[in-house]
């Protein structure tokens, strides 16, 4: 295991990925630690080399007693680039990490490349902060484990994906309380609200739309609002967006850096289609997909790469509305338009995916038979009803 010093106090830290690949230091959120970044790494290292850390206080870190300020979480970040050999970095904090990000910025700008600031804040509550620090002081890690979990992940999410929160809550659960109330001491006492002007590197701010504990309105925005040329984006997940939402993630991370460096393009659009891949796979099932790709010829490939980037890349990934709303839309329109091929495609996946119920089905064509006029809605009842049988069937036998 690596670890840099800083004022006698130890900092685990991890290099990898290929050598001649600008550097990504990634740095946590409080509570958790550099497995923060497993999700979407895989992704990130096709662009990035990954210097992972454990803040102090987390994971393999020292966690010393008394409070700590983000100046010094800066200082212990710079030692790790400095045991690293790393010069210059792309920095990307989350929560307590932005923040750090922040600083870094402000302190040592020789030092960054360009800043990705995700779902944090330059100013918290206080109160909130110091009553965090008398519980965990007073009766241990415990009772912050639930309600932190809750502000890290959305129902959904956690319904989904329960070896993904177990694990963060495994880690939190795990913490020093000494390296949790020292850390959230550095939350409570930052004052980095009014100062952020002094930022002269490339900056994103990320939030997550359905993030509650630092969403773009009231905190990312307020970041834009003072570094000049910040440019922003949404990814569909809660607070981890980096868990919970890790492609999208890292697509945002990895085109806003290409955006500074014209980059390489070919990279990008690899990347946006195995995104959009993945989303397709997920809507339409694998069974399809592999078909139509299995149909691919040099006269069509391009065709398919096309839908593959755009449609299911670029559209079906964006943050405002969810799958089974997507879904919903795809099944009026193709009705209204009579794409009959394309509507029983989605009409099968749907039902067969659980993307949403015959009952659904049902409102969507009465609403298509108003304002689509009702020769398409008997088409797309009489093809569903052909779909719901064949698939009953198959069921029953």
């Amino acid at each position: 295991m690596a670890f840099a010093t800083n004022s006698g106090v130890r900092i685990y830290w991890r290099l990898d990925g290929d050598p001649a690949r600008p550097v990504l230091l990634l740095l946590n959120s409080i509570g958790t630690d550099n497995g923060l970044w497993d999700l979407a790494a895989p992704q990130l290292k096709t662009r990035f080399r990954l210097l992972r850390m454990d803040t102090r206080g987390h994971g393999a870190s020292d966690a010393p007693d008394g409070d700590y300020s983000l100046d010094l979480l800066a200082q212990d970040a710079l030692a790790v680039m400095d045991a690293a050999g790393v010069e210059k970095a792309v920095i990307c904090g989350l929560s307590l990490g932005g923040m750090m990000a922040m600083t870094i910025a402000k302190a040592a700008p020789q030092r960054v490349e360009a800043v990705v600031l995700a779902c944090t804040s330059p100013a918290m509550d206080p109160k909130i902060w110091q009553a965090r620090i008398d519980l965990v002081r007073k009766n241990g890690m415990g009772g912050l484990v639930e309600p932190a979990l809750q502000r890290f992940f959305t129902p959904e999410f956690r319904a989904a994906r329960p070896e993904v929160v177990g694990t963060t809550a495994a880690a939190l659960g795990g913490m020093a309380p000494q390296g949790y109330a020292g850390c959230s001491a550095a939350i409570r006492d930052m004052a980095l609200a009014g100062t952020l002007g002094a930022i002269r590197a490339p900056t994103l701010v990320l939030a997550g739309a359905k993030d509650v504990a630092t969403p773009m309105q009231g905190h990312g925005d307020r970041i834009v609002a003072e570094i000049a040329g910040a440019s922003t984006t949404v990814v569909d997940g809660g607070h981890l967006a980096s868990l919970d939402a890790p492609e999208a993630f890292a697509a945002a991370v990895i085109n806003f850096y290409d955006s500074l460096s014209g980059g390489d393009i070919r990279a990008a659009k690899e990347l946006l289609y195995q995104n959009g891949l993945k989303v397709r796979r997920q809507v339409l099932g694998d069974a399809w997909v592999d078909k139509a790709l299995a149909k691919r010829t040099p006269f069509n490939s391009e065709f398919q790469s096309m839908i593959t980037q755009i449609a299911w890349g670029e559209i079906w990934t964006r943050p405002g509305l969810d799958h089974r709303t997507r879904r919903l839309l795809v099944i009026a329109i193709t009705a209204a338009l009579g794409r009959w091929e394309e509507y029983g495609l989605h009409v099968r996946a749907g039902l067969q995916q659980g993307g949403f119920s015959k009952d659904d089905l049902k409102e969507v064509l009465m609403q298509t038979a108003i304002y689509a006029g009702v020769p398409a809605a008997n088409t797309g009842f009489a093809e569903a009803g052909e779909i719901i049988e064949s698939l009953e069937g198959h069921a029953a036998s």
